[in-house]
């Protein structure tokens, strides 16, 4: 049997075979870049461009123009925030301001000893102890210069809590609520979210392991109530309240039309323009035709990973793969990553991605959290067997599915619950024992049936094998251990779960019927393969010689997470820090 919840366990591409599929880019992978950028009509000059208007990219520039660097922001989409805009904005940055004062007991040697073993050998060292240095510089920074606040996100555990320096009660944050009013205009270019918050309420990222609970635990009935109270409050005051990554990417765009910094939406990225051996600037498109903006310091590539690039895709990473699983901005496309390539640049994990169990809903993925982790619902494959701890990080879950496809088909995987979980928690949004939309039923996303034989048949799995599995599992939940694949055991299992099932909250029977399942395929937030960068975020080559004038952070770079996911927040935490390091090394300041 396979788990996944050890991060040794990482499957790691051999290192020539990363090389050759960087140099081996098929046509359809490739755009074209702009001819004879230097003859482009001139749209302005700028110490520094920066590529993208995500959590990178904005942090990059609100730090380049507060160090005295004229700046520019350009973006392919209409809109700004990129994916951080639809997240629930988890940061993960140890020893930061915010913790502290909360009273969490991190400190830099447990936060050093602990991230080295999450990424292992994957990241040089000189990388993660600059993320783990300038992080907590990066976030005081960002809240002296704009609106922006942050919440401990309290009892979200680091996903390895076990390990060396790991922390049960966790490190992330979130973004405080902040009034979209104070956009104006702008607020209406703000990318929207990918799941909307019900009606008049403001919920924060840590609600929503209660909101689940909210028909069955006093304490989730109290934080809906509260989340309603905030909405009643924010309305009387006329406020329109935001949080996650909506008050994330609205704070850090108010902090740069504070600063002066021009963002230019509908603006795709080209190429790169080089010059005497740098890289001096970027070619566009704005209003629809081709465009040359200069930068006499450099250029910061925040443009984010290649997640709706079906070519890079299908060329880099394990299949099945496909672009209609990630919650990503539809954008992400790998311009900056080809732009960066083109010009020699080295390339680093671009066979992985922020993985985590998705539902293939009609419109658009369901990136699955508590859902896979409440007591009363396991994972099985296509034989009908679980295979998997699944209450563990949701990105060793789906390194899992990868893992044992090839031997035991597990993509789909199916989530099969009873309706004693469905009378008890909430499912998307979709409230307990309220029916599932007909759409989810007709897309094969979702199944039901009154035995689980009738069930195994719809979605194909044998009888027999779906009946032992579960069988057993009910046991060991009885008993409240999972021998076969620890679910449970660790810290982190526990905080999508339901306290009042005992002995362990992860684990209750299957019993009463209907039965249901739900397709699970490997969704992700987005890409974590791009440039590879150093610990200045300045972008290299293969030999390890440095590109000049080019840096990257955010998911065009290659993240400094390698193959794993240190707790919540691991992409836009390291991103925004790495943003930060990028202008303050262009400004000098390092």
């Amino acid at each position: 049997m396979t788990s996944s919840v050890n991060p040794s366990r990482r499957r790691v591409l051999a290192a020539g075979a990363v090389g050759a599929a960087g140099t081996a880019l098929g046509a359809a992978a490739v755009a074209q870049p702009a001819a004879h950028a230097a003859d482009l009509p001139l749209l302005g000059t700028y110490d520094v461009v920066v590529i993208g208007s995500g959590a990178a990219g904005m942090t990059a520039a609100l730090t380049a123009a507060k160090h005295g660097l004229s700046c520019v922001v350009v973006e392919k989409a209409p809109t700004f925030g990129g994916s951080a805009a639809r997240s629930g904005a988890g940061i993960w940055i140890p020893n930061n301001s915010v913790i502290l004062a909360a009273g969490v007991p991190d400190t830099p040697a447990k936060a050093a000893e602990y991230l080295a073993a999450v990424v292992g050998p994957d990241v040089p060292v000189e990388r993660q102890r600059a993320f783990l240095a300038h992080g907590p510089a990066m976030l005081s920074f960002v809240m002296a210069n704009s609106p922006l606040r942050f919440r401990w996100m309290e009892g979200y555990a680091d996903y390895y809590p076990e390990l060396p320096g790991g922390l049960p009660n966790g490190r992330s944050i979130e973004p405080d609520q902040l009034d979209g009013n104070l956009l104006g205009p702008e607020l209406a270019r703000l990318n929207p979210p990918y799941m909307d918050v019900p009606p008049g309420m403001v919920v924060f990222s840590a609600d929503y392991k209660w909101l689940a609970l909210a028909a069955v635990n006093v304490k989730g009935a109290a934080v809906a109530a509260a989340c309603l109270a905030r909405g009643t409050a924010a309305a009387l005051r006329g406020e329109k309240p935001l949080t996650m990554g909506q008050s994330l990417a609205a704070g850090l765009r108010l902090g740069l039309r504070s600063a002066g910094v021009p963002v230019w939406l509908d603006t795709p990225l080209t190429d790169l323009y080089v010059e005497n051996g740098a890289v001096s600037g970027a070619a566009v498109t704005r209003d629809g035709a081709p465009g040359l903006v200069r930068a006499r310091r450099g250029v910061i590539v925040g443009s984010g990973g290649f997640e709706h690039n079906a070519a890079m895709r299908e060329h880099y990473q394990r299949q099945p793969i496909g672009t209609d699983w990630t919650v990503g901005a539809k954008e992400n496309t790998g311009d900056g990553i080809r732009a960066g390539h083109r010009l020699g640049a080295a390339l680093g994990l671009m066979d992985d991605a922020w993985w985590g169990p998705a539902i293939p809903l009609p419109g658009q993925p369901y990136f699955c959290l508590a859902e896979r982790t409440l007591p009363g619902g396991l994972l099985i494959n296509a034989a009908g067997a679980r295979f998997v701890n699944e209450a563990a990080p949701y990105s060793d879950v789906v390194h899992t599915m990868y893992d044992v496809h090839d031997s035991s088909p597990a993509i789909p995987a199916w989530l099969i619950v009873d309706q004693n979980y469905r009378n008890r928690y909430l499912f998307k949004d979709v409230l307990p024992a309220l029916p599932f939309p007909a759409d989810w039923y007709s897309s094969g996303a979702a199944h039901k049936a009154w035995t689980l034989d009738a069930l195994a048949r719809s979605i194909g799995v044998p009888a027999p094998a779906l009946r032992t599995t579960v069988d057993r599992f009910n046991s060991q939940a009885r008993q409240g251990r999972d021998p076969d694949f620890k679910r449970g055991d660790s810290a982190y299992d526990h905080y999508y779960t339901d306290p009042s099932v005992l002995p362990n909250s992860c684990l209750a029977p299957l019993w009463l019927p209907p039965f249901h399942a739900f397709r699970i395929v490997p969704g992700d937030l987005g890409t974590k393969g791009g440039l590879l960068t150093d610990a200045r975020a300045r972008v290299l080559r293969e030999d390890g010689s440095v590109i000049r004038g080019l840096y990257a952070a955010g998911n065009a770079s290659s993240a400094v997470m390698g193959h794993s996911y240190a707790g919540a927040g691991s992409t836009i935490g390291p991103a925004m820090t790495f943003g930060y390091i990028a202008a303050r090394d262009i400004a000098g300041g390092l």
